[in-house]
């Protein structure tokens, strides 16, 4: 059977963050029960699509999942159970903030539906840092969370952490890791901000003392250092996991597996096509309830589109590319792109191992203009 992953997006959040550009709600607590009641239906309907495939990652992103309560969570998941060919050590994650956890019962109870794994987001281990961005939780609450989530039952856990926020020093940034890695999570995802246009965030830039590049590069290669030391393994530009921790669901997406999404904005990658849902929650769901099209993209994806997501996506990890794959992808040879990449070599960006090439840590820092030069030369 072939291997599938499902993305269930929840839309709904306590508040929103300044800087979150998202597909997501304020509060919305009257509209939960409709929308998953068409989500319901709609991974029911599209469920016979699938049964060439197993599932073997499920990934409840948002929004705030969490915000839902573990009752509705547990009832999704059922549908997913129901209808869909599980894989048994399937890995099956859940996107929560700390305030939204629920206490050890509620931990105890997704883990007994089904869910083995989480996401909290904690983003800073500074209350000031976290209170600039509008975080609706302390990092009193976040230690909190992760003690009741372990209680719970979940030896899988994974915290966002967020770099280049208003104010944050390099010193600051070191303690907030320090802070973080002493909870012991299995797995770290750290991203430098992005102010993206038409968040609060933006009109508010001006204002704001925001780390320049130089800092927020300084504190990308201080994170890479330092969760070295602490046993984290850098896999991916902005992940790191201890050994056998990696998040499987997001290496589906970087390695061109096939996934299928559900619910407002969530894109899918499924049987030659790339397509998305409609980034609106009441046309969702009164698509899905008159059994109308929910979808406001659809394309086919090219041979040479695929070769350039493989690049694209594939520089982005420790893992890299190789001729091999390449050519398997593309039916394009690799010439082009080792003469595009060598440079890089010379100058400490990329190095060649093996038969297959991928970017150093500094190299990630300048990412998108190497992946451009090797995008000229194919």
């Amino acid at each position: 059977m072939n291997p599938l992953a499902l993305y269930l997006h929840i839309p709904f959040c306590k508040s929103k963050c300044l800087y979150c550009d998202f597909y997501s709600l304020s509060r919305g607590e009257e509209t939960m029960d409709r929308y998953c009641a068409a989500l319901s239906r709609h991974l029911a309907a599209w469920a016979p699509r699938a049964a060439g495939y197993t599932v073997d990652t499920v990934y409840f992103g948002g929004g705030t999942p969490s915000y839902l309560g573990h009752a509705r969570l547990a009832s999704l998941l059922e549908t997913v159970f129901r209808h869909y060919r599980v894989d048994p050590g399937a890995e099956i994650t859940l996107e929560a903030n700390p305030d939204s956890v629920g206490g050890r019962g509620s931990a105890a109870a997704l883990r007994a539906a089904g869910f083995n794994r989480v996401s909290l987001g904690l983003q800073s281990a500074d209350d000031g840092e976290l209170r600039a961005v509008g975080r609706v939780h302390t990092f009193a609450q976040a230690t909190q969370a992760v003690e009741d989530l372990r209680a719970g039952g979940f030896d899988n856990l994974s915290l966002d952490l967020i770099y280049g926020l208003p104010g944050q020093e390099l010193a600051g940034w070191g303690r907030t890791l320090e802070r973080t890695a002493d909870l012991g999570p299995d797995h770290l995802s750290c991203y430098g901000l992005k102010v993206e246009e038409g968040t609060p965030l933006w009109r508010m830039r001006d204002s704001l003392d925001l780390p320049d590049d130089d800092l927020q590069a300084d504190m990308y290669l201080d994170t890479v250092e330092r969760l070295a030391r602490r046993g984290y393994r850098q896999y991916e530009i902005s992940n790191f996991a201890r050994p056998g921790r990696e998040s499987r669901h997001n290496l589906k997406y970087w390695q061109l597996a096939p996934y299928a999404g559900f619910g407002p904005g969530a894109h899918s990658d499924f049987g030659g096509e790339r397509y998305a849902c409609v980034r609106d929650l009441e046309a969702y769901c009164r698509g899905i309830e008159s059994d109308g099209d929910v979808l406001e993209q659809r394309t086919t994806i090219s041979r040479r589109e695929r070769a350039v997501e493989y690049l694209m996506l594939g520089l982005r990890t420790v893992q890299g590319v190789s001729g091999q794959e390449f050519t398997a992808v593309a039916g394009l040879p690799f010439a082009p792109v080792e003469t595009a990449l060598a440079p890089f070599q010379g100058w400490g960006l990329a190095q060649r191992e093996n038969g297959r090439w991928r970017l150093t840590p500094r190299g990630f820092l300048v990412s998108n203009q190497i992946i451009w030069a090797v995008l000229e030369a194919i």
